[in-house]
C-alpha cells in the first residue's frame, strides 16, 4: 500500500481564494475592509518570519494587517496597554500577540486581555470553555486546519476511533475537542501513555503533535488509517552542516502502511495561516453584525 499525500498547501490556498472573495463582499457591504492586529514582543527570528508572512496573506486575501512591534524591553503594562487599544478599536476584528512572549510577561495575563470576540488564535479560555461546550467561538488554527483536512479526505467523520498524540493547549486538547465534536471515538495520548504503539495501533485517525521527530513508526499504524503529522522538527540533514524539516511520524515508513497522510513540510503547517485568515474574516462578519454561513468556509 501507497498512501495518499494530504496536500495542506494546495486546499490552504483554496482556503484563501475563499476568504478573499468574503473580504471583498464583506468591505462592500461594511464600508470598511476586515483588519488583523498582530504585536510581536522582541526580535526572535522564527517568529519575525512568521509574522512576515501573516501580514503578506493578510493583504493578498484583502485585508487590513496592522502590525506592532514592540523591543524586548517593553514592560508588560504597556503591552496590556496596547491590547486594550486594539479591543476597542473598531477598525481591528482580530488580534494575535505572537508568542512567545519574553520571559518578564505572563501569556496567560495577556491572552486573558484580548477580547474573546478578537482571539482569532482561539487561546482566551472564554473561547477554549466555548469550544468545550459546542457554543460558537474561536479555535485554535492548527487542529481546526487538521479537520478540515481530515473533512476533505474522508468526508464524515462519524463513529471513526482517532488517537490524538499530545496533550498541549494549542493542538493536543483543542484536536480532541474538535474530533468529539464530529462524533468520533477519541483517545488522548501522551507521554505516560502505557504501551503507545498499540494505543496507536486501534486508530482510524492518527493526529501526532508531540514534538519528537519520527517518532511514530509505520509498524505503529493500522493499516488504512489517515495520519496527520502537525510536528516540525529541524534534524540534521545528510550533508554536514545542513538541516532538514521532519515531523513527528516517521513519514518513509508510515506512508507504507497508511491510507492518506500529510507530509512535511507542506501538510498541516501551510494551514495555520490560512486558518487564521479564516477566523479574521468570521470575527469581522460577527463584530459588523453581517450575516455569514461559516460552515462554508
Amino acid at each position: 500500500m501507497s498512501a495518499s499525500i494530504i496536500d495542506g498547501k494546495a486546499f490552504a490556498a483554496g482556503l484563501r481564494e475563499r476568504i478573499g472573495v468574503l473580504a471583498s463582499a464583506f468591505e462592500a457591504a461594511a464600508g470598511r475592509k476586515a483588519g488583523l492586529a498582530v504585536v510581536l514582543v522582541g526580535e526572535d527570528p522564527a517568529s519575525q518570519v512568521y509574522v512576515r508572512n501573516k501580514g503578506k496573506q493578510t493583504i493578498a486575501c484583502g485585508m487590513e494587517s496592522f502590525e506592532h512591534k514592540l523591543p524586548a524591553e517593553t514592560s508588560e503594562a504597556d503591552l496590556l496597554a496596547l491590547v486594550e487599544t486594539l479591543n476597542a478599536d473598531p477598525a481591528v476584528d482580530g488580534i494575535l500577540v505572537q508568542l512567545p512572549l519574553p520571559a518578564h510577561m505572563n501569556e496567560q495575563k495577556v491572552i486573558a486581555t484580548i477580547n474573546p470576540d478578537k482571539d482569532v488564535d482561539g487561546f482566551h479560555v472564554v473561547n477554549v470553555g466555548r469550544l468545550a461546550t459546542g457554543l460558537p467561538g474561536f479555535v485554535p488554527c492548527t487542529p481546526l486546519g487538521c479537520v478540515m483536512l481530515l473533512k476533505d479526505q474522508l468526508g464524515s467523520l462519524s463513529g471513526l476511533d482517532a488517537v490524538v498524540i499530545g496533550r498541549s493547549n494549542i493542538v493536543g486538547k483543542p484536536m480532541a475537542q474538535l474530533l468529539i465534536a464530529e462524533s468520533c471515538t477519541v483517545t488522548v495520548a501522551h507521554s505516560r501513555t502505557r504501551d503507545l504503539p498499540d494505543v496507536v495501533r486501534r486508530a482510524d485517525i492518527v493526529v501526532a503533535a508531540v514534538g519528537r521527530p519520527e517518532m511514530v513508526k509505520g509498524e505503529w499504524i493500522k493499516p488504512g488509517a489517515t495520519v496527520i503529522d502537525v510536528g516540525i522538527n529541524r534534524v540534521a540533514g545528510a550533508q554536514e552542516g545542513k538541516s532538514r524539516l521532519v515531523g513527528d511520524v516517521d513519514f518513509a515508513s508510515a506512508s507504507t502502511v497508511a491510507g492518506a497522510i500529510t507530509p512535511v513540510p507542506g501538510g498541516v503547517g501551510p494551514m495555520t495561516i490560512a486558518v487564521l485568515l479564516r477566523n479574521t474574516i468570521v470575527a469581522a462578519h460577527r463584530n459588523a453584525g453581517i450575516a455569514l454561513d461559516e460552515s462554508a468556509i
